[in-house]
């Protein structure tokens, strides 16, 4: 996947997509920015070139769990597609990066002129869904070290790096399970020789056995985003 670019927009006719940059305004991602909290009015969408976003329910005053990601490939806001200005989720940067930013009423307006914008991002609107669905499913059924490994997987998509800085306090903040499930399985990776971690640095060493080691919801989301948005 090509860095420093949106893939959304990357895809777009050079008419809209110069158009739709036109409202865009460059912007910086800072590391644990909140872009959104869930309930709250959206002032912008976000269309990442770099860095990305975890989308984080909260129930109940919990601390809550990643049930979805937002790098290049996508966009934050997707609501504001249905009309909608509320946001569904806690949003915050999870890798500092850059952003292309809109406001959320002339980005509407585009989409009112633009039914080649609004088809690429109903499509996108579907990948996430299935995102999200299937985020809710692996928590519930699958095991911690299968779901440490797709999650690892997926912020190496996003990362578009070997080289991952993360601790086991936020790993076990996004799985939604306690820091010794997140120890016990990073070790076992380890072990295994498909990761290398130490003090927050963490490097993917064997990537295709980390594949192996993921559960299916991995596969799935990718063979969903390939069929929907790279073979449109």
């Amino acid at each position: 996947m090509s860095t420093d670019i949106n893939q959304l927009i990357e895809r777009l006719p050079h008419k809209e997509r110069h158009r739709l940059l036109a409202l865009s305004e460059p912007v910086t991602l800072a590391l644990s920015q909140v872009l959104s909290e869930a309930g709250s009015v959206t002032d912008y969408v976000y269309f990442p070139t770099a860095g990305f976003i975890s989308l984080v329910a909260v129930t109940d005053g919990s601390s809550g769990v990643e049930v979805g990601m937002v790098g290049r490939e996508g966009m934050l806001g997707i609501q504001a597609v249905l009309g909608v200005a509320m946001a569904p989720l806690h949003s915050l940067v999870q890798g500092a990066g850059t952003a292309w930013r809109i406001d959320i009423t002339a980005f509407q307006r585009e989409l009112l002129d633009s039914p080649v914008l609004q088809s690429s991002l109903q499509r996108y609107m579907y990948v996430l869904m299935v995102q999200l669905a299937t985020s809710a499913a692996c928590l519930r059924f699958h095991l911690i070290g299968q779901r440490l490994a797709r999650w690892l997987l997926m912020t190496q998509d996003r990362a578009c790096s070997d080289h991952l800085h993360v601790t086991h306090e936020f790993l076990a903040y996004m799985l939604g399970v306690r820091r010794v499930g997140i120890t016990t399985a990073a070790s076992a990776l380890q072990r295994a020789g498909l990761i290398e971690y130490q003090r927050g640095s963490l490097i993917v060493l064997d990537r295709a056995g980390l594949e192996a080691a993921a559960c299916s919801c991995y596969a799935a989301h990718r063979h969903t985003y390939t069929d929907l948005l790279e073979r449109q």
